[in-house]
């Protein structure tokens, strides 16, 4: 049983010009367990289509589910099997790392000792005691995660959470999504613009182009069946595939060691 499955899920935007079609009709099924990716350019719809599936924006057609429960008809239940990680995070940065966890506990009704305890749980003792304002890059991404996983989600959705971040401090975060995955069984769904950390954590692509899917499957497989070969980059895979490269306004792209798998 597929733990997101969405079926022409669409979202168009009233603008002064006319109506946009951001996302045009998204097919995608995934599995408990997997860690996806969707890479891609800027205006890709990558991030419209987390923040439909995270009940954050309304769809405009289509339907989708997330770990049983309907996008439209239970976004409660879908709020409540997700754990989301934005792009721009959404911490107080005067409060410390314990406060701003047992907050998110509460938010999601845990008593305040089950929010204290979840706390502790997270993997985060060395900062617990910090401010939030006072994090490195590499540290604040921890938080935003451990944020996600408060309410021990059955699908992690991770947007862009590595951009910006200096070459270690974004395998130290490559680590930490491979160890909530393996721990935990967690399903991560992953945005990003760097195709290295698309081929390095995931399971499976979905490439999204101007807000449809054109195609998917293992970073392997697409490299072998778009270019001939499974040793090419994804890069020049993408180019096959889309016909274009990441988007010139994308962030460069640092070097980071790959995960190894736990």
């Amino acid at each position: 049983m597929a733990i997101i499955s969405t079926v022409g899920l669409a979202r168009t935007f009233s603008t002064p010009k006319g109506p946009v079609a951001a996302v045009r009709g998204i097919d995608l099924t995934v599995s408990p367990g997997e860690i996806v990716g969707l890479p891609g350019p800027n205006g890709a719809a990558k991030t419209t289509t987390l923040r439909m599936l995270t009940t954050l924006l309304s769809p405009t057609g289509g339907a989708a589910t997330v770990a049983g429960c309907d996008l439209v008809r239970d976004p409660a239940g879908v709020r409540r099997e997700s754990g989301y990680v934005a792009q721009s995070g959404g911490v107080d940065p005067n409060l410390t790392v314990r406060e701003e966890l047992v907050t998110q506990g509460r938010l999601y009704r845990l008593l305040r000792t089950e929010a204290v305890a979840r706390a502790a749980e997270l993997g985060l003792a060395d900062l617990l005691d910090r401010k939030a304002g006072a994090l490195s890059g590499g540290q604040r991404g921890r938080l935003d995660i451990a944020m996600g996983l408060t309410n021990r989600p059955a699908v992690l959705f991770l947007d862009e959470p590595t951009t910006g971040l200096d070459p270690g401090s974004r395998a130290d975060l490559w680590k930490l999504a491979r160890r909530v995955h393996t721990e935990h069984g967690t399903t991560v769904v992953l945005t990003t613009h760097y195709l290295d950390e698309a081929d390095a954590l995931t399971d499976r692509l979905v490439i999204v182009d101007r807000g449809v899917v054109v195609t998917d499957g293992t970073p392997r497989d697409l490299k072998r069946r778009h270019t001939g070969s499974p040793d090419a980059t994804l890069q020049d895979t993408f180019l096959a595939i889309t016909g274009h490269g990441i988007a010139p306004d994308a962030p460069a792209l640092p070097t980071a060691t790959a995960p190894t798998t736990a």
